[in-house]
């Protein structure tokens, strides 16, 4: 936290949780490896709890395949507790000291699990946010008690403190409201409808018309050939 009030300082921790937020949900909505996925696993280590790649090395050497290299022998039950127990749906299977994790196939009841855990992420992103919040307001009140800033000065600024926290909380709903798990169907042929169903056919006005009609979202330019993977319905 800033011992003066900086309001671009403020905005770029808000930003941070954005950003952080971002990588949080590329590691869910592909269905493929994404070590960012463990990200928010937390080990009981030592008396407390930390994040898991303080006590493993995360690594993902296939598309669908997690892996965490355990440093001490004696962590490699609260590790796998901690992998079972995170809600992501996922089956660890220890080798020595290594545990894998595949990553299983994005049914529509994964979906559903995933999306609860994105909407973890995204209320982790808005508790960031409002302490950033928070700490801008403190600041404010102390420099006006010590009369750095005058009473008005304060409200202004508070008011931007506040304008800015109400835009970065709206980009995080923006960004949940997405679906970004509503992806991950490998087969273009099971959602595209019959006329859009050759890959390489050109964009055209009635293509993106049907997507639109159908809630369907094209991920690429005009005259490109669409993607094997896309968010799908």
């Amino acid at each position: 936290m800033s011992d003066t009030y900086d309001l671009k300082d403020i905005k770029r921790r808000m930003d941070g949780a954005i950003t952080s937020l971002r990588t949080e949900f590329s590691g869910l909505r592909t269905g493929r490896a994404h070590t960012a996925l463990l990200d928010n696993i937390q080990v009981e280590a030592y008396g407390s709890n930390v994040p898991i790649n303080q006590v493993g090395a995360v690594s993902a050497p296939e598309p669908r395949m997690l892996t965490v290299q355990v440093w001490d022998k004696g962590m490699l039950g609260a590790v796998e507790k901690a992998l079972r127990n995170s809600n992501l749906g996922i089956n660890p299977m220890t080798d020595g000291m290594l545990i894998r994790i595949p990553m299983p196939p994005l049914t529509e009841e994964r979906r559903r699990d995933l999306t609860k855990v994105a909407s973890g992420y995204s209320e982790q992103a808005k508790v960031s946010v409002r302490n950033v919040r928070r700490d801008g307001m403190d600041t404010l009140k102390r420099e006006e008690k010590s009369g750095d800033i005058s009473e008005d000065e304060q409200k202004r600024a508070e008011k931007d403190v506040q304008s800015a926290t109400n835009d970065v909380i709206k980009q995080i709903d923006d960004m949940l409201e997405t679906k970004p798990l509503r992806s991950c169907r490998s087969n273009p042929h099971d959602v595209y409808a019959p006329h859009i169903r050759d890959a390489s056919a050109s964009f055209t006005r009635r293509h993106a018309a049907c997507c639109d009609y159908h809630g369907w979202q094209w991920p690429l330019g005009e005259g490109a050939a669409p993607s094997a993977r896309f968010w799908a319905p």
